[in-house]
């Protein structure tokens, strides 16, 4: 199951419903595989000389995710 029907079928939205609405409030769900993938995408784009996200860019991957968590606990509560 991927993360998508995951969260789908936890909220009882429909099929796409949930990745739909967090994209329109600029939100993401990513992984480390994920931001893994992105980051390569966007910093070593065409140029690489690697074709898939290499363990450089999965620790960047798992540096940023820990910095977002960081960020999201420290957020007061509205």
């Amino acid at each position: 199951m991927t993360m998508r029907e995951g969260l789908d079928q936890a909220l009882h939205l429909p099929e796409g419903e949930t990745a739909r609405r967090l994209r329109e409030y600029g939100l993401a769900v990513v992984n480390v595989d994920t931001m893994a993938q992105a980051i390569h995408d966007v910093y070593c784009g065409i140029m690489a000389d690697h074709e898939h996200p290499n363990e450089k860019d999965r620790g960047q991957a798992e540096a940023m995710i820990a910095a977002i968590q960081k960020q999201e606990t420290a957020q007061p509560q509205a």
